[in-house]
């Protein structure tokens, strides 16, 4: 297998579905009252949270589909239709609620604590949402150690991205402007779509290969 390619496929669908720079203004939306040393830790805390939930179902998601008699082609079908469903919406100019809240339906009020919401909404859904998991478990479930270590890899990778543009993403986000984030938000969806598609065909040729097409 080509594993660099292999690589920068799973890092492009992570950046496509999580789309850290779309995520930034949320972030800075919701801990626009903090200080600047409780914005590192939230946003430390949030990729360290994402991580840990991905790392751990890479790592244990063949044991749990082989539990439940999940294929990988079925894993590879719905990833793949999620993906692009994803993907389609942001094309559309539709971001996702379910992956991305809108900055007005999270209140930073809604917190007992600044650092509650590293946990949710930050770690999840918006670093780790349905898209993000289905995308981890379809790529990690692709083969053995390597493919598993790859995805995690990868997704650790998109973590010190994302804690950069949360720490130091606000000249970005002013320079980029709404225009600028929708436009980009579009282009991650057209990167999403084809990474969806991609899995398609993989669980559509694995299971066409069980059937002895």
């Amino acid at each position: 297998m080509n594993y660099l390619g292999f690589a920068v496929t799973v890092f492009a669908g992570f950046l496509a579905i999580s789309n850290p720079i779309a995520s930034t203004p949320i972030f800075l939306a919701i801990t626009e009252n903090e200080t600047n040393e409780m914005r590192k830790q939230i946003a430390r805390r949030a990729v360290v949270v994402a991580f840990i939930i991905v790392a751990v179902l890479c790592v244990t998601g063949k044991w749990l589909f082989a539990l439940l008699g999940i294929t990988l082609s079925a894993l590879q079908l719905t990833g793949g239709a999620i993906a692009f469903i994803i993907g389609y919406r942001m094309l559309q100019g539709d971001s996702s609620n379910i992956q991305v809240p809108h900055p007005s339906v999270v209140d930073s009020s809604d917190f007992s604590s600044g650092l509650d919401m590293a946990i949710s909404p930050l770690a999840v859904p918006i670093l780790v949402g349905p898209g993000t998991i289905a995308t981890a478990l379809s790529y990690s479930g692709h083969g053995g150690f390597a493919e598993v270590s790859i995805t995690i890899v990868a997704f650790g990778l998109l973590c010190v991205v994302t804690y950069l543009l949360f720490v130091f993403g606000k000249p970005l986000v002013r320079y980029l402007g709404r225009t600028g984030i929708r436009a980009l938000n579009r282009l991650m969806g057209l990167v999403l779509a084809v990474v969806g598609v991609q899995l398609l065909l993989n669980g559509l040729r694995s299971v066409l290969i069980s059937l002895g097409v």
